[in-house]
C-alpha cells in the first residue's frame, strides 16, 4: 500500500458543521489560558483541522482586527459567517464565549480570594511568558506567509515606524493604511489562481 502524498495530506477539509464550529472554537477558547488566542486559532483552524489556508484566515484575521472589539470574539463570527452564515456564527460565538466566561467568573473568583499569595502571582508570569511566545510564534508565521511579498513588508515596517516612533493613533492610521492596502490587493483579472479558486 502507497503512503498518500504530502499534499494529499495537507489537502482542505471539509467545511465543518455546526457542532463543529463550536468545538472548534471551545478548543481555541480553552487552549489560550493567558493570551495567544491568534496564535492558538491559526494551530486550530488551518494547521490541525485544515478548515482555511493560512491565506484565508490572515485575511479573516485582518478584517477582525479592523472592527471595534475583541479580535478573537470578531474572529469566530468571520469563521462561522464564512462557512455556515448566521447559525454559524452564532454556533461559533457560543463556543467562544459560553464555557470560557463560566470558567472565567470561577477563576476571577479565585483570584480576588487568593490574588496576595506569592504562589499565585508566580503561576500568572508564567501564563504570561506562554501566552508572549505563543504572539512571537504566530508573528513568525505571519513574516513567513509575507517574506516574499515586498509591498507587504513595506507596509507593515511604515506602519510599525508610524506608532512606535512617530506615535500616530490607531484610528487615523488603519483609515489611511487600510484603502491603501486594499486598493493595491484588490484582485485583478491578470492575478494567478490556485488549485482552491482563490487569488493568488
Amino acid at each position: 500500500m502507497t503512503e498518500p502524498s504530502a499534499s494529499a495530506s495537507a489537502s482542505p477539509a471539509p467545511p465543518p458543521g455546526l457542532q463543529q464550529l463550536f468545538a472548534g472554537m471551545l478548543l481555541v477558547a480553552l487552549s489560550a489560558f493567558g493570551g495567544g488566542l491568534s496564535a492558538w486559532s491559526q494551530r486550530i483552524i488551518v494547521e490541525q483541522r485544515r478548515w482555511m489556508s493560512n491565506e484565508e484566515f490572515l485575511t479573516g484575521l485582518t478584517v477582525a482586527r479592523l472592527f471595534p472589539g475583541p479580535n478573537q470574539i470578531n474572529m469566530a463570527v468571520y469563521v462561522g459567517a464564512f462557512f455556515r452564515g448566521l447559525p454559524g456564527a452564532l454556533a461559533a460565538l457560543a463556543g467562544m464565549l459560553l464555557v470560557p466566561f463560566t470558567l472565567l467568573m470561577l477563576v476571577g473568583l479565585v483570584y480576588f480570594r487568593f490574588h496576595s499569595l506569592p504562589a499565585v502571582d508566580r503561576v500568572l508570569a508564567g501564563v504570561v511568558a506562554a501566552a508572549a511566545g505563543m504572539a512571537l510564534s504566530m508573528g513568525f508565521k505571519i513574516v513567513d506567509q509575507y517574506w516574499k511579498d515586498p509591498v507587504a513588508l513595506l507596509l507593515a515596517a511604515v506602519t510599525f515606524v508610524l506608532m512606535t516612533f512617530l506615535h500616530v493613533r490607531l484610528v487615523p492610521l488603519v483609515l489611511v493604511a487600510g484603502p491603501l492596502a486594499m486598493a493595491w490587493y484588490w484582485p485583478r483579472g491578470n492575478r494567478p489562481v490556485d488549485g482552491r479558486g482563490d487569488i493568488r
